[in-house]
């Protein structure tokens, strides 16, 4: 049996990718109320919204204000997503730790989704990495190539072309790169298959896996991404979140499942699960009637758990 690494870190990403996804607009200080929560509980790496216009994601038009906050936390990295140079430009100004430009590997769907064929997207990063270079900032930029196991637009993606873009990335200024299932197509052997090309070529700047849990495989896949050597997941707490070109999704791996089966299979995260579960609840009641997911929840920690990280 291959060994698994003995820790693992979580980017909780609900406060970006799972409430652009749903209609209700968390008020800013519930927002920073989830943060401090999240840090409380011991999760160190929150994406906290978006930089994007807000007549488009009214969502996450507080994202200036919620990562002011989120950088007062100490040991917290603090992530957003930007889809271009304007998007770059505000995370710098407002000292982001990490700024990610997501790229689809499916032609269809990058047009869909930014307007811009993939490789215009990577002339993109080329221009968000002379920004902070010129900038003095130390904000890291990572590039994340999504729809990387298909596309319900497109259809099949192909392996080399996945490949062909993350380094693409690399070559264009990204200091690492991630992958994402988009739309839920992935299951764990083509996963082992992709991930495990995918750090040989990128090495110790292929940084993290991004699972949807559309099909219901998003742990299995994590867990096949552990054993070929990954040890940074996006997940969302709740499992809120998903893909407008991905129907009846069903949204993100849930944190405090993933948290749980990594805990229970030796795989230290930093997380007490207790505290964990407590803003789950928390969060369910204040997006009352929008869908969540998840199982520990329901069932809650065995007796025998240990119920508070090593």
């Amino acid at each position: 049996m291959t060994p698994l690494p003995p820790q693992a870190q979580i980017r909780e990403v609900g406060l970006r990718d799972g409430l652009q996804s749903i209609p209700t607009v968390l008020p800013t200080a519930r927002k920073c109320e989830w943060i401090a929560a999240a840090h409380a509980a011991g999760q160190r790496e929150i994406e906290v919204g978006s930089f994007v216009p807000a007549r488009l994601l009214p969502q996450l038009a507080d994202t200036a204000e919620v990562l002011a906050y989120a950088k007062t936390l100490p040991g917290l990295v603090s992530s957003v997503l930007v889809p271009n140079l304007k998007g770059a430009e505000r995370a710098l100004e407002c000292d982001a730790d990490l700024m990610l430009l997501p790229l689809s590997a499916s032609h269809a769907h990058s047009l869909a989704n930014l307007r811009k064929t993939p490789d215009e997207v990577v002339a993109e990063m080329g221009r968000m990495r002379a920004a902070r270079d010129a900038s003095g900032k130390k904000t890291l930029i990572e590039g994340g190539v999504g729809t990387a196991f298909g596309c319900t637009l497109q259809g099949e993606v192909k392996v080399a072309e996945v490949l062909r873009l993350m380094m693409a990335l690399l070559d264009a200024g990204a200091d690492r790169v991630s992958l994402a299932d988009t739309v839920g197509y992935a299951h764990p052997r083509a996963v082992a298959e992709l991930f495990e090309q995918a750090m040989k070529l990128a090495g110790d700047r292929f940084c993290c896996g991004h699972f949807h849990d559309t099909r219901g495989l998003a742990l299995a896949n994590v867990y096949a991404a552990l054993q070929v050597g990954v040890t940074r997941f996006d997940a969302s707490l709740a499992g809120i979140g998903g893909c407008p070109h991905a129907p009846g999704a069903s949204g993100n791996a849930a944190t405090e499942d993933l948290a749980f089966m990594l805990a229970a299979c030796g795989v230290n995260t930093g997380i007490d699960l207790t505290a964990l579960l407590a803003l789950r609840a928390n969060v369910a009641a204040w997006l009352q009637g929008e869908p969540t997911h998840g199982a520990l929840w329901r069932a809650g920690l065995p007796s025998t758990f240990q119920r508070t990280p090593a």
